[in-house]
């Protein structure tokens, strides 16, 4: 159970004890009342009993009739305004017969507070007063000529006396409704809040569904690119050195230095398949700064495929985030294997450039040159994953991959990513 429940409940206890007092109250009082009457001839003046018990017996019937049997008729102003006169007029005749009933006369604070509204409840108030002041001055009997000041006086200091009390004991009323109000709504938040939760449950459930699949398909998209710039591009370059050295079989030294390169790339190509499972960074960066690697990986495709590339690096080359380094080798890779397979170029430019938020780089060749917006028959060997792949990787880091070219114009590819520094988000 919350702390709100606990209140709650304490409060409900509270008030159900207190209805229960003010229910059965009046009938104490009254017996009381009755009872000192009955005994008063033993030690004072005799009193009229047929008219006090008559009395007694009408307003007994008064009371329990709107007050005990019926608790439905306590919302209808008029009628219980109705019954509060009736009972004030008895009782004051009461008192008039004999002060003991003064006591039955405090009944008349407790149902003003219960049964009457707004101003009607210190009307009250003070009518009650100036019965239950007959009492306190020893009844009618003492309001004589020569002391009839005293009823006034006291009804005056009673008034204000009950006023007092009476507007403290609203003020208290009106402040546990707002308490218990505030606990309600409190309650009710608490239940919503729990609600929330719930569903968030459900959601952050979801979520991890999603997340759990989206990083599977994540993974299997890394795994594709990873496979198309090493095992794809080490296999066709391979194969590529291969057919070189059969054509070159006239010439030992040709075709040896062909069968050499076939060696070394598929030495090569071997390493980073076993880095790319071991989800392992290229082995050119494990080794070297990006513009080396780049500059790096264009040698060794130079020597290979015997055409110039030359690398140059503008700006401030500063250690970049992982995954900004890597995209930017293999799209590197991949734009000279494309070269190579297609571009019949003579000449290459990779130009890397360091800026304050971006890092580009640009592939320039001086080959045959397509058009971007048309297929090839047939389709590339990869299946045509090369510059999808590249633009996969790119995207992935918020950056975004151009190619401009045409029919004997050449190429050229940009590449532009954040430049996010190394430890940063990635």
């Amino acid at each position: 159970m919350g702390v709100e429940a606990e209140l709650r409940e304490e409060f409900d206890r509270w008030e159900r004890k207190e209805t229960a007092v003010l229910r059965v109250l009046p009938y104490p009082l009254l017996a009381v009342s009755v009872l000192f009457t009955l005994l008063q001839p033993l030690w004072d003046a005799p009193v009229h009993l047929p008219a006090v018990l008559g009395l007694s017996a009408v307003l007994t019937a008064w009371v329990l009739w709107f007050h005990t049997l019926h608790p439905e008729l306590h919302r209808n102003g008029p009628l219980m305004g109705l019954y509060y006169t009736g009972l004030v007029a008895v009782t004051a005749c009461l008192v008039l017969l004999t002060p003991w009933f003064g006591f039955f006369a405090f009944i008349g604070y407790v149902h003003a507070f219960q049964y009457l509204k707004g101003r009607w409840r210190y009307v009250g108030v003070a009518v009650t007063s100036a019965v239950a002041a007959v009492s306190y001055i020893g009844g009618s009997a003492a309001i004589t000529a020569e002391e009839w000041w005293k009823w006034p006086a006291v009804t005056a200091i009673t008034t204000v006396l009950a006023t007092a009390a009476f507007y403290a004991d609203v003020m208290s009323d009106r402040r546990n409704h707002r308490q218990k109000r505030a606990l309600v709504e409190l309650h009710r938040a608490n239940a919503e809040l729990e609600t929330a939760l719930a569903e968030n449950a459900g959601l952050h459930a979801q979520l991890l569904v999603q997340a759990r699949e989206a990083g599977v398909l994540d993974e299997r998209q890394r795994m594709a690119r990873e496979i198309h710039d090493t095992l794809a591009q080490g296999l066709a370059g391979i194969l590529t050195q291969l057919q070189a050295a059969e054509q070159a079989a006239d010439e030992p030294a040709t075709s040896r230095r062909h069968v050499a390169n076939a060696v070394e790339l598929a030495r090569e190509s071997l390493a980073e398949a076993r880095r790319t499972v071991h989800a392992v960074g290229p082995s050119a960066l494990a080794e070297a700064r990006l513009p080396d690697a780049i500059g790096d990986v264009a040698r060794r495709w130079s020597e290979v495929n015997r055409v110039e590339a030359v690398v140059t690096t503008t700006g401030d080359a500063r250690p970049m985030h992982t995954d900004v380094e890597v995209a930017l080798l293999r799209t590197a890779q991949e734009a000279l294997a494309n070269v190579a397979k297609h571009a019949r170029a003579g000449r290459v430019a990779l130009t890397l450039s360091y800026m304050e938020e971006l890092v580009t780089l640009d592939v320039l060749d001086d080959g045959v040159g397509f058009r971007p917006d048309a297929r090839r028959a047939g389709g590339s060997p990869d299946g045509g994953f090369g510059l999808a792949g590249m633009r996969q990787r790119v995207q992935r880091l918020a950056g975004r991959l151009d190619v401009e070219s045409e029919p004997g114009g050449g190429t050229a590819i940009t590449v532009t990513v954040p430049a996010i520094p190394a430890g940063g988000a990635g």
